[in-house]
This record gives C-alpha cells, structure tokens and sequence, in this order.
C-alpha cells in the first residue's frame, strides 16, 4: 500500500525533496473538491502543531490530509482514509507541514528570501493555470482557486514556503561526494564472487517407511483441517437482455428525420476547414517586420525560430472555433487568405497574429436526401437503446417488487443459464486456469457479496447495449476438502511432520560436524539417512540482481555470511533445512576508471547528499522548535475517518 509514497519518503534525498513540494499538495488540482470540509471548532482546539511563532491550524492539516489522500486514491481505487493514515499518511503531512514552515522562518531569521516576481514565475509555471495558448491564464487562475477553496494569499505563502525549503535544502545536498578509497572498496563488494556449498536436508528423508494408518491419517486431517479448507463457491443463474430481447421497434418517420437534419443543420451544410500556423507578437509593426521576412524566405516556422520564438499549429478549425480561440478579426483574416499564403497581421486578446495557410477542406453538405440513410441509422439505434432502457426498468420494477428471476425470464421469454461454481475471483472451482465469461465476469463480485441464494438483480454489462438480471443459484460455504479426496496430500504432509523433527536433528548434527572442521562428505553421513547431493555455489554478487528478486534464500543467506562460517536455516512449510557453508570470498578488482565505480560514486554521492540535508533538516527543526499537539491532531483524524460521528 502506497508503495512510492511511502518508499520515496523514506529514502535521504527523498525525505528532502519531499518538503519542497509537499506543500504544493493543495495546489496539484488532481483531487476532488474539498472546500466543504470543515474542521473549525473541533475538539482540541483549532492549533495542529507549533513551530516556532508560527501555528498549523487543524483546518490547514484536514486540507493538506484530503488533498493527499484523494491524489493517492487516484492510484489505489479502492484506498479509504483509514488505511492511508494508517500507513502513515497522516505523520509524512504533518512533519511535511511543520518542517517546511521550520525552514520559512529559520530562513527568514538568516536573510533568505523568496521574492514576489519569483513566486510570480513559480505561478506562471504551473500548467494548471495556462490558457489554451500555453501560456498563463489570470482567469484560469483564479477560477481553479476559486474551485480548490484557496486564495492568492494560500498559494504565494505555500510556494514561498517551497522556494524557501529549495533554497536551504538542495545547497546542502549538492555536489557531497564519497571519498574514493571508500567508493572503491564497497564498489569491490558489488563485483564480490562467493564460493560454498549448500545442503538440503529434507523432512522427506526421515519420513516413516510404511504408509499411516486411517486412523491416524484422520487425526491428522482433523487436528489440521485449516490447511485444507476449500473457498466459498457459489454458481450465479443468469439471463442476458439485450436488443435480441426486444419486440418491433417502430422504424423512424418522415416527420423524425426531418426534425434530426433540421436539428443538425450546421452538420449536413456547406463547411470549411482550415489548418493554420500561427505566431503571436505584441505589436502590430513585429507582426508587419515578421510577415515581410516569411514573404523572403517563405517559412514561417524559420523566421519565428530565428527571432527566438515558437510557431504553434491549429488544425482543422472553423471559422466560429478560431475565432473562439483567437479572436473575430484573427479567424476572419485567416479565412480571407488563400491556402499556402500568408494572411493580414490581425490582433487579438494575446497580441498581434501571423498565420499561414497550412491546408483547406472544403465539405459541401448533405440535401435530406443524402443524409437519410445515416439519420435513419442513429435514430434507428436510440430508439433500440431507448427501447432497451424502458426494458430495464421494467425488469427492475419487477425485482423491486419481489419478482424471482424464474418468473421475470418466463415474462420477457428470456432463456435462464447457471455458471460452473465460481470462486470469489471468478475462477471455476476446481480449474484454476478456467474463468467465468468475460460477459458474465462483472457479476462475480456482487454475486458474492449477496447474503443468500435467489434475490435477483440487476447489473449492466455493457452500458445502453447489454444487461443481464441475475440472483445466487447455490452457495456452498468455505469447507475443508474432504479427506478421501485429498487423502495422498494429506498424506503427504503427515510425512512431512513426522520428519521434520528428525530433519532439524540431522542438520544440527552436520553444523556442528562442518564447525569443527569435519569435510562435508564425513559430516553428511552423520544425517543417517540419504541426502539430495550438495549444491556447490560459485556466483558473483551481480548474479542475485539478475534474479529480480528472486534469490532462494539459501543463496541470499551465504551472501550476507563471514567467510569460512556455516549457517542453518529452515525451509518453508516445515519441509526440511539447509546448511549453508561459505569457503571464500573473492572480491572484485574495481579501477577507479570503471564504469561500475562511477555508477557507485554518483549513488553514494546522492546518498552523502541526502543524509546532509536530512541533519540540516533536523537541525533546523530543533532549532526553531516543533510542537505537535496531539488533541488537535487527533480531532482532525476523528473527522477523516468519521470516528467522532454519534
């Protein structure tokens, strides 16, 4: 859960560049519309923490929280408010909080500053706020805060904060480099090869000869039923409706397809299209100096790129969109002028515009005639649609009133099919590599979360097209596999338990034998019993990141053991143990001109760097000093999570 979230905050520089930007959570404009949380005059007061002469108030805190946890959310569909502050949402805002309003007035406090005009140029950076040219938008601006619930005043001070965080922060972390003597030996540890043996001794080797008794395979089944219990199934009766379903369906009149093209008149009349290139100056004699230099070179892209600036293009625009866009006198120049020419400079909101004449198209419409067979096609399928909606509100009239789903497919002539038993995740009971339909699939779920076999329901498969009435056919609770079906498995594992104790005796026997010098051929005959072969091992280190994660423990064992030790370690499910000895330990020979050695420097850099801004960090939280208080800051959770509601 919240797996970059959490593991990026943990790392050094990760923490750092956290609280330059954590603040800018309430400016992310990626969640939901919080401005109605309230959290004035909670209990505990109104004070979140204290820094310095600076407070955190608990509706600043309860904002901060929601803006995380809904961008959070964005990633984990299904995470509540619950599980992020659980999982430690709640700690990384508010240190995140305190540390950067820490860092605002201990910056202050040694002259540093973060100015208006370079927190207009953040503003003007902040994608969220430009306007269909690209560029800053005042009114996109201020209709977005407006949205959010935030004032001018919120964003300077946040990203003053952040600026102010940047400034002391990243000088700390910049340029800290490893001293090479000690980047060469851990480098050297990277290329590292180990050189031992692994011993598997299994709880199958000392298992009993002879085969158990019943009896005693059914005590054994009775005292270790949890280890067999088979899921909750449960098959799901269904009938599909969808335009198959419906009776005649009255073919659309003269009257409604004339009213359709009426209605779409500005689709089935003569168009133009134009697709332009545009650049935009702020005075007209630019504008005049720049069309007189493409009618040279005949480029407009060119003479903007040689003049500093960006042509952008505008495809397929009617005369209404570009002038939406531009401005009325800009669209009218520009389909005034011929296609591959240049129009007359023309002036809008933004400034004066150049634009060329990329490409035309030219559509000459439609009569009632031409269009008859596409509007007899859509009017055709919305009133199926329209029929099949009526259909199901009917049916869900129907199980409202208590309809079984017998009675509702004998009314609508529908034909009832029963799945295989299903587990919770949609597999057939029994073959795991077999799911349910892709079209009955989205029932699995609801089906499962029914109480009882026979309350039919309704869901939509594919939305206006296709759904489906359905109800729980038979549900068989989650029960242990019965013992005769599973009876060599469980005899299996009977087996194993009665070796595994011998297993762990063996191994002791062979550790102590290895530790006291005795060659492993002597000390694998101390087991009393045959052993797989031993596994010799000659890997070097880069070998387990090929594994991607997937290194035998064994394996990552002998890379974290002394050389010349012997380990034991126990393998899963009570299957056996090994015995890991490690020989020698080879390590690599790393020049300074290497490139693992520079890849390593640039790593250890950025973690010395890290670790200078998390001791600077701290240092000026001690200093200024941080005050949690903890009533107000459970208030605040209590009011998340709805613990406080009577």
């Amino acid at each position: 859960m919240l797996g970059f979230f959490r593991s990026f905050l943990k790392s050094r520089i990760g923490v750092a560049v956290a609280l330059i930007f954590l603040g800018l959570i309430a400016l992310a404009f990626a969640s939901a519309d919080v401005t109605g949380s309230g959290f004035g005059g909670i209990a505990g007061g109104d004070r979140a923490a204290k820094v310095g002469s600076n407070r955190i108030g608990t509706a600043e805190l309860g904002k901060a929280l929601t803006n995380a946890f809904e961008q959070e959310r964005q990633k984990q569909p299904g995470l509540t408010m619950k599980q992020f502050l659980d999982a430690g949402g709640m700690d990384t805002v508010l240190t995140g909080l305190t540390d950067r309003l820490a860092m605002a007035e201990w910056g202050r406090e040694h002259g540093l500053i973060a100015g208006d005009r370079l927190i207009d140029s953040e503003i003007t950076k902040i994608p969220a706020f430009q306007g269909p040219d690209g560029k800053f938008s005042q009114s996109a601006y201020e209709q977005l805060l407006a949205q959010r619930g935030l004032t001018d005043k919120d964003v300077r001070k946040d990203l003053g904060q952040g600026l102010l965080a940047r400034q002391i922060l990243l000088p700390a972390a910049f340029g800290a480099q490893m001293a090479d003597e000690a980047v060469q030996r851990y480098a050297a540890l990277l290329t590292e090869k180990r050189v031992g043996t692994i011993v598997s001794v299994p709880s199958l080797a000392f298992a009993p000869t002879s085969p158990p008794a019943d009896s005693t395979l059914a005590a054994f089944y009775n005292a270790n039923k949890s280890r067999y219990m088979q899921p909750e199934r449960r098959t799901i009766r269904y009938a599909i409706v969808d335009e198959a379903s419906l009776k005649t369906v009255a073919a659309p009149s003269d009257a409604e397809i004339a009213q359709r093209y009426k209605l779409n008149t500005a689709v089935y009349s003569a168009s133009e299209q134009r697709s332009v290139t545009q650049v935009i100056v702020p005075t007209e004699a630019a504008a005049k100096a720049l069309a007189a230099e493409v009618g040279a070179n005949g480029s407009l892209d060119n003479a903007a790129r040689a003049k500093g600036l960006v042509a952008s293009k505008l495809a397929d625009q009617t005369r209404d969109t570009l002038a939406n866009q531009t401005s009325r006198a800009v669209s009218d120049a520009a389909f005034a002028a011929a296609s591959g020419t240049l129009a007359t400079p023309a002036k809008s909101g933004l400034g004066w515009h150049v634009l060329k004449v990329d490409a035309v198209k030219r559509n000459a419409g439609k009569t009632l005639e031409q269009a008859r067979p596409e509007i007899v096609a859509a009017l055709t399928l919305e009133k199926r649609r329209a029929a099949l909606s009526d259909l199901a509100a009917q049916v869900e009239q129907e199980i409202d009133n208590g309809t079984g789903l017998a009675d509702i497919a004998k009314t609508l002539n529908l034909t009832v099919s029963t799945t295989a038993p299903l587990t919770a995740n949609g597999s057939v009971f029994g073959k795991q590599d077999e799911k349910v339909s892709a079209d009955i699939a989205p029932l699995v779920q609801a089906a499962f979360s029914m109480e009882r076999e026979g309350e039919a329901q309704l869901a939509e498969i594919k939305p206006g097209e296709k759904f489906a009435v359905y109800d729980v056919g038979q549900l068989v609770a989650a029960t242990p596999a019965p013992l005769d079906q599973i009876k060599s498995v469980v005899a299996r594992d009977w087996a194993v338990q009665q070796g595994a104790a011998k297993a762990k005796a063996a191994s002791d026997k062979i550790l102590a034998a290895l530790n006291k010098g005795t060659p492993l051929a002597e000390a694998l005959k101390l087991a009393g019993a045959a052993l797989p072969a031993p596994q010799p091992v000659d890997l070097p280190r880069q070998a387990l990141t090929q594994m991607q994660g997937q290194v035998p423990a064994p394996l990552a064992l002998m890379f974290a053991m002394a050389k010349g030790s012997n380990k034991r370690l126990e393998g899963p499910n009570n299957g056996g143990w090994y015995v890991v000895s490690l020989k020698e330990i080879v390590l690599g020979q790393v020049k300074r001109g290497d490139q693992i050695f520079q890849q390593a420097a640039r790593s250890f850099g950025q973690d010395a760097g890290g670790e200078y801004a998390e001791q600077l960090r701290l240092a000026i939280r001690k200093d200024v000093g941080v005050e949690r208080n903890d009533a107000g800051i459970k208030a605040v959770r209590d009011q998340l999570t709805g613990s406080n509601a009577q």
